[in-house]
């Protein structure tokens, strides 16, 4: 009898712990800092965008849009990868571009085919690099961006000021995504908290710690540090391509930025829980190496900090109430991130059920790679060798 009641407090002492050290000890991840803008550089770089796009139609239009309507002082070409589309995506480009007079400003380049090692997100980006880049070109700035988003009309130039004010070689923005249906009220705000958790934005900003990321809608690196890693094919086969290049960059104490950003937003919906649980099975696995260990455990790691509060609130006497103090902590640590995303602090107490759909999807995930089914997107596979 003492030993079935010790387990379960002591267990609920453990998560509590967790939870402690999530609030006072992870780099303030749960926060949503607002650092003001440093101040402009003497003289604004040139800046060529490079946009890979496959399939695009729905977006691409807002997105070339909202980059021609940029406040950023120095006018801005456009490279758009044509990564093998079947719809409308570079007719609608196009028009947009002789729509708006940046007929001039905007280059078309047709991908060639996908060779053996290389992820398609990545080949695309790297022949919009080396055949829409001329060397000689004066650009000291390629500005990542995917085919889907809205810019906020100052992003470009707060991006260029923190790579110039910062010495940084690549400045990224999280930006702000669709959070409309009930599918993603429930789960995107808990996709940016995650990603936070993972990867604090304050010691990724830092330059003496290790760790990097970026978030691969929005990011502006320098050409001189592209050469200096090699360009894309450094991260030819990574599936996860903007950490996986911050990664390298940030190497050898290089300093990178990552930011949340209010005005800049992704124009994908996702309408159906399905297709938020497809996306995050796309690439979790991956973040876990496709090791079998790491899985078993994330998987335990995820019940014991997200579930095991939430069944010990039944357990009676001290069990119960430390889980409720857990609970409270866990929702007022993701709180910060809902009303980011002007949604009802009810949500914040649903985190325990988001968290064992991303368990659901990570499981999902790692079936998928062992059935070569791994990485899908847009047609596209990664099989694990």
């Amino acid at each position: 009898m003492l030993l079935s009641n010790t387990i379960p407090l002591t267990i609920s002492f453990l998560v509590l712990s967790i939870w402690l050290y999530l609030w006072l000890g992870h780099a303030g991840f749960w926060r949503i800092d607002r650092e003001p803008a440093p101040p402009t550089p003497p003289e604004w770089p040139p800046v060529v965008v490079v946009i890979p796009a496959r399939d695009e139609e729905a977006g691409i239009s807002e997105t070339l849009r909202s980059l021609w309507m940029q406040t950023y002082p120095v006018a801005m070409r456009i490279v758009l990868v044509d990564d093998h589309c079947a719809d409308r995506t570079v007719e609608l480009a196009q028009s947009t571009a002789r729509e708006l007079g940046h007929e001039s400003e905007l280059q078309i380049v047709s991908a060639n085919p996908l060779p053996p090692g290389w992820t398609g997100k990545v080949w695309a980006m790297n022949e919009g690099i080396t055949r829409g880049i001329a060397q000689a070109e004066e650009a000291q700035y390629v500005l990542l961006s995917d085919a889907d988003i809205s810019h906020g009309k100052n992003a470009v130039r707060e991006l260029v000021c923190r790579a110039e004010v910062g010495a940084c070689d690549l400045t990224s923005f999280m930006v702000r995504l669709q959070c409309r249906s009930a599918a993603e009220k429930l789960m995107i705000p808990a996709f940016v908290f995650f990603f936070k958790m993972l990867y604090p934005f304050r010691r990724i900003n830092d330059a003496s710690d290790a760790l990097a990321g970026a978030a691969g809608g929005t990011m502006l690196v320098r050409r001189t540090a592209l050469d200096r890693i090699g360009g894309m094919e450094s991260i030819r086969g990574e599936l996860i391509d903007d950490c996986a290049l911050a990664r390298e960059i940030k190497r050898g104490g290089r300093s990178i930025w990552v930011g949340l950003s209010e005005e800049s937003v992704s124009t994908r919906e996702y309408g159906r829980l399905s297709e938020i649980v497809h996306m995050i099975a796309r690439t979790a696995y991956t973040q876990l190496g496709y090791s079998p260990v790491r899985l078993a455990g994330c998987v335990t790691g995820l019940v014991l900090v997200y579930l095991a509060p939430v069944l010990l609130l039944f357990r009676g006497g001290w069990t119960s109430i430390i889980a409720a103090a857990t609970v409270l902590i866990m929702a007022s640590l993701y709180l910060p991130m809902v009303r980011f995303y002007r949604q009802s602090p009810a949500w914040s107490l649903l985190l325990p059920v988001t968290a064992t759909l991303y368990l659901y999807a990570t499981i999902l995930s790692a079936w998928r790679t062992h059935a070569g089914r791994g990485g899908q997107w847009k047609g596209r596979s990664r099989v694990l060798n």
